[in-house]
């Protein structure tokens, strides 16, 4: 079994791969640290799963599971997030991931999660999946459910504090076309201005007050914001 471990801090790709190897001797893991890495090893090599992050600094992992499915509409992948928010796991599934397990799951969780997926089988961990079959929506998550997967991403960047132009930059487009998702996601919303917008995305259980997503200059690193 060969699998992709996709996420941006090498500490935790060196821990889940020595995991996954424990767990299951005959796997084989290749990893890869940012969105575009996992885009070039999929197209060079072919995996049985891919383990992917949602949080990564250049494309999100769902604009990148959405361009695999493009390219390779055979790829089984698994979400592998400290984002477990329920609009946040909908929209992983929504764009086509077979599984969601949170970085907070037991070892052996991830592993049979990872043996499931590449078999070509769903699986979401049970506390996620309890979650997603008891939420009753309410009037402000039935609104996001009407966005769109670019929009939600959007949203989320916003919310955590990341300014147009860096948003613009992670998504590979200009600073106009984020300002006018910006308009087109409030008025989906019904909200007037971006406090309303932030605490709506706190209050759906997007993000969480003093949560940050740090900007990203051309060259990868992160950059301090100002005070």
């Amino acid at each position: 079994m060969n699998v992709l471990l996709v996420d941006d801090h090498r500490v935790v790709r060196v821990a889940i791969h020595r995991l996954l190897r424990s767990a299951l001797p005959a796997l084989q893991v290749t990893e890869a640290d940012s969105g575009q890495a996992a885009l070039t090893q999929c197209a060079e090599h072919r995996f049985d799963a891919v383990v992917l992050d949602i949080g990564l600094p250049d494309l999100s992992g769902l604009e990148v599971a959405r361009r695999l499915l493009q390219r390779h509409r055979e790829v089984r992948i698994l979400f592998f997030s400290m984002h477990d928010e329920l609009p946040m796991v909908r929209q992983a599934l929504a764009v086509g991931g077979l599984g969601f397990v949170s970085k907070n799951c037991d070892q052996a969780v991830l592993a049979a999660a990872v043996e499931r997926v590449a078999a070509g089988e769903p699986y979401i961990e049970h506390s996620v999946a309890t979650r997603l079959a008891l939420n009753h929506q309410h009037g402000a998550d039935q609104r996001l459910q009407e966005m769109t997967q670019r929009e939600l991403e959007v949203l989320v960047m916003y919310a955590r504090g990341e300014p147009v132009a860096g948003i613009a930059r992670r998504l590979c487009v200009s600073d106009k076309t984020i300002s006018n998702h910006l308009a087109l996601i409030k008025s989906k919303l019904q909200v007037r201005s971006a406090v309303d917008l932030i605490h709506l995305a706190v209050d759906s259980g997007l993000v969480r007050y003093g949560e940050r997503t740090p900007a990203y200059q051309s060259n990868g690193q992160a950059v301090q914001p100002s005070m």
